[in-house]
């Protein structure tokens, strides 16, 4: 997940340069066919028998990629809302906002009747406070695209929670290459008709599509996939927020956006949430060891360590 969220801030800065040549949900469209385009060439792999079979299901039977197809129409919204936004404010506000599904995730799931144990809620108000360090400088001025971030935010969280509740029960890579394929097509439809489309901007737009699709998306989203079938949703979005830390860093290195003391201390806050999520030991799940297993609603925590 750590290295999910460190492709995915990274790419912020791919993100941001296609913006000077290409439009934002052509960019979209195409960076998410090429990771649908990854993912099935590792579903054709001799020894991914399960994917291969999975798929021609689908082909045989494609009501049965409705899950896919639902979570890439979130996808869609949230990362359009993302591109267009970064028109419009820095990367470090862009990686700060768009990572507020920290906090989010855990109250859709208490609105959802789950329950969030308290070394999450802990390691996600780090985060948050982080991130604010990180981002908000004292003279902060809200900026237009800051609002398209917190609606990718919003977004986001429902995508983090869908991912959690399917990727249990469908072929992780078929998930994958359906929800990305359907991303890919509705950003490209959109394009088509708000967008110009010119073939020299496509190739100008190159580099910055081949980076973010191949890795961000094919490999990325891939990755959130596979590891949230073993992970609560609350707790995986503690992790996955740290590309606020790495977008503000890519930032920095690439595009000389300022790294000051202040934002030094909010990537260490963020840091300490992630290992007060991670490691602070669970009182009842320590209490429930010694006696029965009682069941109850699913719990939007860290992992049972036996998972480990």
């Amino acid at each position: 997940m750590l290295f999910a969220a460190m492709i995915w801030g990274s790419a912020f800065v791919a993100q941001r340069l296609s913006l000077d040549v290409i439009g934002p949900f052509l960019f979209t469209g195409l960076r998410f066919l090429l990771g649908s385009a990854v993912v099935l060439a590792l579903c054709l792999r001799p020894s991914a028998r399960a994917s291969r079979g999975e798929l021609a299901a689908l082909v045989h039977a494609p009501a049965r990629a409705w899950p896919g197809a639902l979570i890439g129409v979130v996808l869609s919204i949230a990362i359009g809302l993302q591109q267009v936004g970064l028109q419009y404010t820095k990367v470090a506000n862009a990686g700060f906002i768009s990572s507020l599904y920290v906090i989010v995730v855990p109250i859709l799931g208490v609105a959802l009747g789950h329950r969030t144990r308290a070394a999450t809620w802990l390691g996600a108000l780090l985060a948050v406070v982080g991130m604010y360090l990180l981002s908000v400088n004292e003279s902060f001025v809200v900026q237009s695209g800051d609002f398209y971030q917190l609606g990718c935010a919003v977004i986001v969280s429902l995508q983090v929670l869908l991912v959690g509740r399917y990727a249990r029960s469908i072929d992780v890579l078929a998930l994958s290459f359906v929800q990305f394929a359907t991303c890919g097509f509705i950003c490209v439809f959109v394009a088509l008709l708000i967008e110009p489309i010119r073939g020299s901007a496509i190739v100008d737009a190159l580099p910055t599509i081949l980076y973010s699709g191949a890795f961000s998306v094919g490999i990325g989203y891939t990755i959130q996939v596979v590891t949230q079938r073993d992970a609560a949703p609350a707790h995986a979005a503690v992790i996955f927020s740290m590309e606020g830390v790495f977008a503000a860093l890519a930032g920095w290195l690439v595009l000389d956006e300022t790294l000051s003391l202040r934002a030094i201390y909010g990537c260490a806050l963020m840091v300490a949430g992630l290992i007060v999520c991670q490691c602070l030991p669970d009182r009842g799940q320590r209490r429930a060891a010694g006696s029965s297993v009682v069941a109850g609603p699913p719990q939007l925590g860290c992992k049972n360590p036996e998972m480990d």
